[in-house]
């Protein structure tokens, strides 16, 4: 646990008891402030009253007289779509909002650091897709090479429930638009932006607002350095913004889509190559079209990332690629279960939306195709480009009919279940295909979440 510094013997207000706020909770009292908490749940009271924390109604009258601070859950929102009625009153009683990563940040270092060789650092990877797998493969890595790591954020732990930082550590933290949104403190010595797409835009008053969400984690404290992908406007706006010059390498550059010849430190792929250029030469490469844990453009996209936050660490190209080859991959994300007689099933539960799948489609050829579930707004058309790689279409869900009817052109099989799916999908494969789980839709017809969907999915596989 990190013990939150700065509030000892005040009063702080907890807003929201889930994993977070419990913890935020218990890493204050460890700190010597005295944590006054709330949820609009009564069971979520109940369980922090039962383990001796003091319930305090943040909405009676002078809930807020003699509080230093509120804190809040990720999932509260605090200005948009509208302020929630406890924030409202805090900003009213003139109380500082602020949440679980701000108290990190300033919590983080201790006076034990003095005595390190090498001082610890913070990496943090944000972005609208990528972030959990980066995050991983960057802490693959450093396990690899036997670097102290913890990981944590949104994977792994909640950042203030990690242990103290040991000499030489790496802390990697995957941090969403919500986290970096209120953070008063932030401060890594890495950060990366993985990509921008339109997401919880209800939240942040627009793409504007989602944008500034994720540019706060590099101009608040001004990291390091950036890693910064260019391959939307916004990410090649703020390489700029950054860069102090053509040759500034406080900033990487990173891509897909394009070959970076700039004078600048740049990582980009191109036809499932890695290459790293420093000053207008190349200083590395990667072969990454058989890394099977990587699969297709989206994934090298993420290879980019955490092969130039790793450079910036110090490793050397060829012990990265060599981590590189054993990363599994993160559950339900391009997951590869099983190879059956030359048959490959990949679970890929996450590509909850048209966008993600569209990525595994285009990841894989000659693919047996199992998807469907609770449709997301805007249909299906986004896929159509990828449909050549769909030999047939095994369709789930309670509306799986209405769902294949946006699958034009696609042979395709009404199953229903997860079971009738894998099972019609294996019968039919052939050598060379892949059997792949990317349901371009929510599970909440079926399952009660994505990786409940995802392990029936392992489960049949296994079965086979």
């Amino acid at each position: 646990m990190i013990d939150v510094k700065g509030y000892e013997g005040q009063r702080v207000a907890v807003l929201g008891l889930g994993r977070s706020g419990m913890a935020t909770a218990r890493a204050l009292k460890a700190g010597d402030a005295e944590p006054l908490v709330w949820d609009d749940s009564a069971e979520a009271r109940d369980k922090a009253e039962a383990e001796g924390f003091t319930i305090h109604d943040l909405g009676k009258q002078g809930a807020f007289d003699d509080v230093a601070a509120l804190i809040l859950s990720p999932g509260i929102p605090h200005l948009y779509p509208e302020p929630n009625k406890y924030v409202a009153l805090a900003w009213q009683a003139g109380v500082p909002v602020d949440n679980d990563i701000s108290l990190f940040f300033r919590s983080f270092a201790t006076q034990d650091w003095d005595n390190f060789d090498t001082i610890p650092r913070v990496v943090t990877v944000t972005g609208s897709n990528g972030k959990s797998t980066t995050s991983a493969l960057i802490h693959h890595v450093l396990q690899h090479v036997n670097r102290p790591t913890q990981l944590a954020g949104n994977i792994g732990v909640g950042v203030l429930d990690i242990d103290p930082a040991i000499d030489g550590e790496v802390v990697v933290l995957e941090l969403s638009s919500y986290q970096t949104d209120l953070a008063r403190n932030l401060t890594p010595d890495i950060a990366v932006l993985t990509n921008m797409s339109p997401d919880h835009l209800d939240r942040h008053g627009g793409f504007g607002g989602y944008f500034a969400a994720k540019r706060r984690l590099f101009a608040e404290g001004g990291p390091d350095r950036a890693i910064v992908g260019i391959d939307e406007p916004e990410g090649a706006y703020l390489a700029n913004q950054l860069a102090t010059s053509a040759t500034d390498d406080r900033v990487i550059r990173i891509s897909t889509k394009q070959k970076l010849a700039g004078k600048g430190w740049n990582v980009f792929v191109r036809k499932g190559f890695l290459s790293e250029y420093r000053k207008g030469r190349q200083a590395g490469y990667i072969d990454l079209r058989e890394i099977e844990g990587l699969p297709g453009v989206h994934n090298h996209q993420n290879a980019c990332a955490a092969y130039a936050v790793c450079r910036s660490l110090g490793l050397a190209p060829r012990v990265i690629e060599e981590a590189f080859k054993s990363f599994a991959g993160l559950p339900h994300r391009s997951q590869t279960i099983a190879n059956i007689n030359g048959v490959r099933f990949v679970n890929d539960s996450k590509a909850t939306n048209v966008e993600s799948a569209a990525c595994a489609l285009e990841a894989f050829k000659n693919i047996r195709w199992i998807c469907g579930g609770l449709e997301k707004e805007g249909g299906l058309a986004g896929l159509a480009p990828h449909f050549d790689n769909v030999k047939k279409a095994y369709v789930i869900g309670r509306d799986a009919r209405k769902f294949a009817l946006g699958l034009e052109g696609v042979d395709l099989e009404i199953c229903e279940t997860m079971e009738a799916a894998v099972s019609q999908a294996a019968r039919d494969a052939e050598k060379g295909d892949t059997v792949l789980l990317a349901p371009a839709a929510a599970s909440f017809d079926q399952y009660d979440s994505f990786e409940k969907r995802g392990e029936d999915f392992i489960a049949q596989v296994n079965a086979l």
